[in-house]
């Protein structure tokens, strides 16, 4: 029987919008690595939507490849980067930060999120007058939004992370692969992310895109050779119309947004539906995550209907899994889940 599919949101190909669009132009001719008229005009709609004219903007192919030449422009060989334990850079990027020469200097956080005491300790003098230059430097504060487990920083977090990166004198970077469903149950908007980060991505295939995300260069620092460093590191497209072409789309008229508002309010009627049978979640979210607790012996049958990540054991009985909506998902898929659980916990 055919699953329904909670497992991430990536699975489908891409929003009809972009594919139709890119189906209409395929035979249109553009110039190539970036040089041509969709890149303009993608990059025109971002800068519009952050409210920074001057910020920089390279589209790459993923978000791995996006922190990784992040890391590699932004740092110093002796630099590092502070994110949390369970920060993707620090767990599921196959050490590509550390390939690049630099170490994830990781901190037990608070929901998932860094917080100011964090970098204190790190930065303070509890740290360096230990041990000063014998340990790798701290430089960038490594964040994402929404976190790995769901969670999503605050404006008032956000302004608070940024006053103690001034203090020590340090990059504040956002990974956004999941920015569209952060923009729908958070207070950070688009301009505030100019604001208060010295760089970011805005996450395309999570939201979308069949591919693609875009990152924004705010810090003047930071933006001194940045297309050599992308190319140097693979992430250069010859097609970089194809890229650019998908944001064009998502920024023109507000899609982006429509998506992950989308995403987000099915994440929510599913948690409502959720816990109105009695299902308990191991965090709370307000984003297109889930993290529900179930018996083994739920989550063994559970599987027979439906797709979704195992996350973590609880005890020898129970385990807390992932669900995530996307801008395809349907009110049937999961209508569908609700009961089937709700059978199988009876």
């Amino acid at each position: 029987m055919n699953k329904v599919n909670f497992l991430n949101d990536y699975s489908e190909t891409g929003c009809p919008e972009i594919l139709e669009e890119m189906y209409r132009l395929s035979l249109e001719k553009n110039l190539p690595y970036m040089n041509d008229k969709h890149t303009l005009i993608a990059k025109e709609y971002i800068r519009n939507k952050i409210k920074d004219k001057d910020a920089e903007i390279q589209f790459m192919i993923t978000g791995t490849q996006t922190n990784l030449v992040a890391a590699a422009a932004f740092l110093r060989p002796h630099e590092a980067i502070i994110c949390v334990k369970d920060a993707h850079i620090n767990v599921h990027e196959t050490g590509s930060i550390e390939s690049t020469g630099h170490k994830c200097l990781s901190v037990d956080g608070v929901d998932g999120k860094v917080t100011a005491k964090d970098i204190e300790k790190i930065c303070g003098p509890s740290y360096w007058d230990n041990a000063g230059i014998l340990c790798v430097k701290p430089k960038m504060v490594y964040i994402s939004q929404t976190t790995e487990i769901g969670t999503h920083y605050s404006l008032d977090e956000l302004k608070s992370l940024r006053n103690v990166c001034d203090k020590y004198g340090l990059y504040l970077y956002l990974d956004g692969a999941r920015l569209g469903s952060s923009l729908a149950c958070s207070d950070v908007g688009f301009s505030d992310l100019a604001k208060y980060c010295d760089s970011f991505y805005i996450g395309g295939a999570k939201n979308g895109a069949a591919l693609g995300e875009a990152l924004v260069i705010i810090n003047d620092k930071l933006k001194e050779d940045i297309g050599f460093i992308a190319k140097q590191n693979g992430a250069v497209l010859a097609k970089g119309w194809i890229l650019a072409l998908q944001f064009e789309i998502l920024m023109r008229d507000g899609l982006f947004e429509k998506n992950g508002e989308y995403s987000t309010k099915m994440a929510m009627i599913l948690k409502e539906k959720l816990l109105n049978i009695g299902v308990c979640f191991d965090v709370e979210t307000f984003s297109n995550q889930l993290f529900p607790i179930f018996t083994n012996q739920v989550i063994e049958k559970l599987e027979d209907y439906a797709l979704f990540d195992l996350i973590k054991t609880i005890d020898e009985d129970r385990k807390v899994i992932r669900f995530v909506t996307s801008w395809a998902t349907k009110l049937e898929d999961i209508e569908f889940l609700v009961s089937k659980i709700e059978k199988l916990q009876s």
